[in-house]
């Protein structure tokens, strides 16, 4: 079982929680980084944020699926933009803010950074989700 917090003392978080803590005996699948890449290898959305980050969330889902859980079972992740404005980390958090994966709440951080691993690459997503 999942129990997702909203601390009353803090500034409400902007759809997320500020923690998520597993009951013992739940199954746990740690994501590796979901990138903006189709099944050939190619990237999808080049220069386009919101397209690469509806990207990785499409793959990120194809990944949960394959180990028996999905979007609205994520407790945790982490979605790294390579932006040089900030509203770039915006456009990416709406369409995250938009998906399945906001349904938790889970626990999230937003970071910009200033390269990810594939020429081109503007967003990548990792999650820790529950396996029901």
């Amino acid at each position: 079982m999942v129990n997702r917090t909203t601390v009353p003392s803090l500034l409400p978080p902007p759809g997320y929680a500020h923690a998520a803590v597993v009951e013992t005996g739940e199954r746990l699948a740690f994501m590796a980084g979901a990138v903006p890449l189709d099944a050939d290898g190619n990237l999808v959305g080049a220069g386009d944020v919101t397209a690469q980050t509806r990207q990785v969330l499409s793959n990120l889902s194809t990944a949960l699926g394959a180990v028996g859980s999905d979007l609205r079972h994520v407790v945790a992740s982490t979605v790294y933009v390579a932006a040089a404005e900030h509203q770039d980390l915006i456009r990416a958090w709406e369409v995250v803010r938009s998906s399945g994966l906001s349904d938790g709440p889970h626990t999230s951080t937003l970071l910009g950074v200033s390269y990810l691993g594939y020429s081109g690459q503007l967003v990548e997503i990792t999650a820790t989700a529950v396996v029901p």
